[in-house]
């Protein structure tokens, strides 16, 4: 099955205003690879305005609450976000469960909630570097997809093996392909689910990895932030024939 490929950009607390100029580049290279889906994920502030100018470039957010409203100072619902005008919201980021210490069983009800908005949950699972050396990997991930992701509906899993991003450690081409592999097996709709590859993709690396069979797009941190480097990885997509999702 030809699975739509997705390429997103995740700039995590980076962007002002005055960085939504790198859409209008984006969104034209957008228009040219029709056949895969593009994102991007500024902070919430930028939202209402990203969406105003992405053209074809589908907008997300970086995390939702697990409510639709309420006393959660700070928060922000995904019904928020849908209103806002975005796509899709990233739930379970490495970084979110560590700084915040978020559970499974929280980013499962937050991908829930993503769902009930209308809004496409990007779910991350990843395992650390003591989990890769001692033999856990599988077993790490395959309880994170267990535990986090809704018993129906469509969702996109993005795995990030975290010992692997900002750390100057590099995933091989084995890793990442045996890994994604495990993911497709271990889904309960494994081959229409998308599986996203999240550790430190590059220009210089996004073509093999990319063409990988489990792989069906990125989620790109730093690269995203320039557009050369973000363009350079979308051009470097293979072409796939899928319907649009």
């Amino acid at each position: 099955m030809a699975r739509r490929m997705l390429i997103a950009g995740n700039w995590k607390m980076n962007g002002l205003r005055q960085d939504l100029g790198f859409l209008d580049e984006i969104a034209d290279l957008a228009y040219s690879r029709a056949d895969l889906d593009i994102s991007i994920s500024p902070p919430a502030t930028l939202l209402n305005q990203a969406v105003k100018m992405a053209g074809a470039v589908k907008i997300g957010a970086q995390d939702c609450h697990i409510r639709r409203s309420g006393a959660h100072t700070g928060d922000i619902s995904a019904d928020m976000i849908k209103d806002a005008g975005a796509d899709l919201v990233i739930v379970g980021h490495s970084e979110r469960r560590d700084d915040h210490g978020e559970t499974c069983e929280q980013v499962r009800a937050k991908a829930e909630a993503a769902q009930a908005a209308g809004l496409l949950p990007v779910i991350c699972v990843g395992e650390l570097e003591a989990d890769r050396r001692e033999g856990r990997a599988e077993s790490v991930v395959g309880q994170q997809i267990a535990t986090s992701c809704p018993a129906s509906g469509d969702y996109v899993i993005a795995y990030e093996p975290v010992w692997a991003i900002g750390t100057g450690l590099t995933a091989s081409l084995d890793d990442i392909g045996g890994m994604h592999a495990f993911i497709r097996a271990s889904l309960r709709k494994g081959e229409t689910i998308r599986i996203l590859y999240g550790g430190s993709v590059k220009p210089n690396n996004a073509e093999e990895i990319l063409a990988l069979d489990d792989v069906d797009g990125a989620l790109i941190g730093g690269a995203s932030l320039k557009v050369a480097d973000f363009a350079a990885i979308i051009t470097a997509a293979p072409i796939r024939i899928a319907r649009s999702r």
